[in-house]
C-alpha cells in the first residue's frame, strides 16, 4: 500500500539512520550523506569535508581494483623503481620491496600526504610517484643509492651512459666497442657485488657482444669481432690490443 513520507518516517522512527560513506567507484572518490529509513534512500547529499582516513582507505580500494598504473610513473619514477628492486636483490631485506603487493600495504607510508588530497583518477596521475618512493628509503639508504646504484656510470670515453636496471639480477650497460678500450675489466656496482652486463655495440648502435667477463671476451670474442666489422667501418679503431688503446666516441674524418 502507498505511503507518504511524512508518514513513513513517523512510523518507522526507529529505523532512521544518517550515514557517512566514502568509496571509489568509477575512477572517483565518492563521498556522500546519506538519510536512510531502513533500506531506504530518502536524501542524499554531497560530503564537503569526508574523514581524511576514509579518503586514504577509498584511494586505497582504487589502486587495489585498478593497478599502481594509475599512477603517474615518469621515466624517473620507473627508473629509480627498478633501482630500489636491483639494491633489494643484491644488498637484502633491509632495502624495500617495490613490488606492486608490498607498495600497495605500504600506500599510507609512501604515498600518505597524497593521498588524503586524491578526490578522482586524474589527481593520482598528477603525483610525483619519483618523490613519493623515496620515502621508503631510511637516511643511509637515501645517502648511498646513487654510489650502490648509479644512474649512469662513466666509460673510458668519457661518457656517462645510463644504467638499465630493468632485470634486477643483472643490470645492462650498452655501450659502443671503441668507448670502452682500455678497460681491462667490466665495472661493479652495488659495494663490488654485481658485474655490470655489459652490452657492447657496434659503430651503427647494434650489440656486438653480450659480457659481464670482459677480460675474456678482450682475448677470445674481440679478434672474430675486429676481423668481421673493421672492412664495415674502417673510419673506426679496431686496434689489435683494445685493453692499451685510446677510447672515442667519433669516427676519423672522411679523407678528401
Amino acid at each position: 500500500a502507498p505511503i507518504d513520507e511524512a508518514t513513513a518516517r513517523e512510523a518507522g522512527a526507529g529505523l532512521l539512520r544518517t550515514d557517512r560513506e566514502v568509496g571509489w567507484s568509477a575512477g572517483d572518490v565518492v563521498a556522500r550523506e546519506v538519510l536512510r529509513l531502513g533500506a531506504v534512500e530518502l536524501v542524499e547529499r554531497p560530503l564537503r569535508a569526508p574523514d581524511p582516513e576514509l579518503v586514504v582507505a577509498a584511494v586505497r580500494d582504487g589502486l587495489r581494483q585498478e593497478g599502481l598504473d594509475l599512477l603517474g610513473w615518469s621515466p624517473e619514477a620507473v627508473a629509480l623503481r627498478r633501482r630500489l628492486a636491483f639494491c633489494r636483490s643484491a644488498l637484502g631485506d633491509d632495502w624495500p620491496d617495490v613490488s606492486d603487493a608490498a607498495l600497495l600495504d605500504a600506500a599510507p607510508l609512501w604515498l600518505g600526504p597524497e593521498l588524503t588530497r586524491v578526490r578522482r583518477r586524474g589527481d593520482l596521475a598528477r603525483v610525483d610517484v619519483a618523490a613519493a618512493l623515496r620515502r621508503l628509503l631510511d637516511w643511509r639508504q637515501a645517502a648511498r643509492l646513487d654510489e650502490l646504484a648509479p644512474e649512469r656510470l662513466p666509460v673510458p670515453s668519457g661518457s656517462r651512459i645510463r644504467v638499465d636496471y630493468t632485470d634486477p639480477a643483472a643490470p645492462v650497460l650498452a655501450v659502443k666497442l671503441q668507448e670502452t678500450f682500455g678497460w681491462r675489466d667490466a665495472p661493479r656496482i652495488a659495494d663490488g657485488r654485481v658485474p655490470v652486463l655489459l652490452h657492447l655495440l657496434s659503430p651503427a648502435g647494434r650489440p656486438v657482444a653480450v659480457t659481464a667477463d670482459l677480460a675474456s671476451f678482450w682475448r677470445t670474442g674481440y679478434p672474430q669481432v675486429r676481423a668481421e666489422l673493421r672492412g664495415r667501418y674502417p673510419r673506426h679503431p679496431w686496434p689489435e690490443d683494445p685493453t692499451t688503446a685510446e677510447p672515442t666516441r667519433r669516427a676519423s674524418p672522411r679523407r678528401r
